[in-house]
């Protein structure tokens, strides 16, 4: 057959067009056995020097030496974290681009409102090394010894027992309404745009209560006093203080320090970095840093965590609906 002068053209155009078609195939054949060949961007959803912030840069300090290469931490705040989040999510999977995924974006505010992303769908978890020591906390000369105390006051007092929160439908107002509700007492909630600002609300007798993510040196100063903690078991950093199974309540509030993925990443490059992640845990660097920051070294294993974060994805979509807070088709995700 003879071939016209564009025969060669055609052809690579046509090649062209199914390795663009293909991009996974296009990546893997090539980088997977040697990933990671350039740095690696680590996105968290909240302006810099946050808690999560240095907990991540403690431990990609430890995994880099692993993989070889830098792990580059950028911050990518707006819209109560969910911007970071979504830029995970829209990211090519090839390991290059990874996150941190923090509880409301990933278990409350997918319910309330269009997203670009859907937490289970859209999203490959890698591993989860930390958590959150989130709570209640009161000032130090407040008469309430015990929880147990502010839910008899606000019972005897309907509507006066005042609390602060990080913002409205953030998830620690969520469960303190739930626990009201269960408790059938009437709060007050004032809603701040961070927690620093309930804690400062606080502390200058303007609110009776704080939930949320507390300053550790307000506890350990004792201008604060900490009632109970948003955990699931009892904390190491905080032995004696109890946590919401102790108090009579089954809910889980889960609190997220993770290395997360777009979906599709391909297997090789998740064990890849679930094991240098995994082995930087262990480093004393990485351990000590955790400790300073009164940060619970929590792990999950990525099959764990896919399963920990579709489990609670889902419960929390049963307590909004149950609070008439979110449509019956739940989340409006891809």
């Amino acid at each position: 057959m003879t071939k016209g002068p564009f025969h060669g053209k055609w052809v690579f155009f046509f090649l062209s067009i199914t390795v663009l078609s293909s991009p996974v195939t296009g990546f893997a054949q090539e980088d997977v056995s040697r990933f990671p060949t350039r740095p690696i961007s680590y996105i968290q959803s909240f302006p810099p020097g946050n808690t999560a912030d240095l907990a991540m840069r403690l431990i990609s300090k430890e995994a880099e030496k692993i993989l070889g290469q830098p792990i580059i931490v950028v911050s990518r705040p707006g819209n109560v974290g969910t911007i970071g989040i979504a830029s995970v999510a829209a990211a090519i999977p090839d390991g290059y681009t990874i996150g941190n995924t923090p509880h409301s974006p990933m278990f409350v505010l997918p319910h309330l409102q269009k997203l670009p992303y859907h937490p289970v769908r859209d999203l490959k978890m890698i591993m989860q090394f930390g958590a959150f020591n989130m709570g209640v906390i009161v000032k130090s000369d407040s008469p309430f010894k015990s929880f147990k105390d502010l839910i008899t006051f606000a019972r005897e007092n309907p509507g006066k027992l005042t609390y602060g929160t990080a913002g409205t439908n953030s998830m620690q107002s969520i469960i303190v309404e739930e626990i009201a509700k269960r408790e059938k007492v009437q709060l007050l909630h004032v809603p701040f745009k961070a927690t620093v600002e309930a804690q400062t609300a606080l502390l200058g007798g303007h609110i009776l209560v704080a939930a949320g993510d507390f300053s550790y040196p307000l506890v350990r100063s004792g201008d604060a006093r900490l009632l109970l903690l948003f955990r699931e078991e009892r904390s190491a950093e905080y032995p004696e203080t109890p946590v919401l199974k102790d108090v009579g309540y089954d809910f889980s509030f889960p609190t997220l320090i993770t290395v997360t993925g777009p979906k599709g990443l391909p297997g090789e490059i998740v064990r890849k970095l679930e094991d240098a992640f995994t082995r930087a845990m262990k480093e004393p660097a990485f351990i000590n840093g955790m400790k300073e920051l009164r940060l619970p070294i929590v792990y999950r294993n990525s099959r764990d965590l896919d399963a920990y974060v579709a489990h609670n994805y889902a419960t929390y979509g049963r307590i909004l609906k149950d609070m008439g807070l979110t449509a019956e088709t739940g989340a409006i995700g891809k």
